[in-house]
């Protein structure tokens, strides 16, 4: 069985946002590159847990981006992937970003497709359902638990109040949250087996960007508290009322 798990690379969690050319570009300045977390934790880690089970499962990763990604993939292949490929492009939209993962997908005959459930900086969660579409195969998104029995999944995925479990036969995309698996840490072998590993860069194919982002804001300062004494309850209705507009 062969198995593509989709990488991303993402700004780390406690990096400072900020932004040039008049608020329409980020700035990367100083920043520290990490693996998309849905993608490192969840998806790669069950692709893994898979093959430690099934010895023939072949697990090959693949991003789109450009050369300052690799280290992120390098990574991914130390946690345990066994080839990647990275589309040699530069590019926020989504429909182009998924093209040339169902390029590299429909070229590779894959039996099943990971996604994590979204990127942490964008929080689009659009390319797992855009690559389902371009390859013509059953979706599934959100899963918190994912078993397979030959050629049959059983996905457990989240939705309103509760989960629902789904049936479906290879080949299919899914995309993975927090349940999925549990966060793993390179160990020495595999960092060192990682810079033998394959790495291909493909040029991307010719595909129409339907986005483009014109501009990004900062999500406006939280204002500060305002301590009312405990026997003042007056000034705190008046508060919640003319201020707040609880009520």
């Amino acid at each position: 069985m062969k198995i593509l798990v989709c990488i991303s690379k993402t700004p780390d969690t406690t990096a400072k946002i900020a932004f040039t050319d008049n608020n329409t570009k980020f700035d990367s300045n100083g920043v520290q590159w990490i693996i998309n977390p849905y993608d490192e934790w969840y998806s790669l880690v069950r692709a893994i847990e898979l093959k430690e089970k099934d010895a023939s499962v072949t697990i090959h990763l693949v991003t789109v981006g450009t050369a300052d990604a690799e280290p992120v993939i390098r990574k991914a292949l130390a946690l345990g992937g066994d080839e990647s490929f990275r589309v040699n492009a530069d590019s926020h939209d989504s429909y182009y970003i998924a093209s040339q993962i169902a390029a590299v997908a429909k070229e590779g005959g894959y039996d099943l497709i990971f996604t994590g459930k979204e990127t942490i900086d964008y929080n689009g969660s659009s390319i797992g359902g855009l690559v389902a579409e371009l390859l013509d195969m059953p979706y599934i998104s959100l899963a918190t638990k994912f078993e397979l029995n030959g050629t049959t999944a059983t996905v457990t995925r989240e939705i309103e109040g509760g989960d629902e479990v789904c049936e479906v036969s290879l080949p299919i995309v899914v995309s993975c949250q927090k349940g999925v698996a549990e966060q793993r840490i390179p160990n020495m072998r595999g960092i060192m087996a990682a810079r033998t590993k394959p790495l291909k860069v493909l040029e991307p194919v010719a595909v129409d960007t339907l986005t483009s982002i014109t501009s990004f804001s900062l999500p406006p300062a939280k204002a500060g508290v305002k301590l009312v004494p405990a026997d003042n309850v007056a000034e705190l209705v008046r508060l919640l009322h003319e201020e707040a507009k609880a009520f």
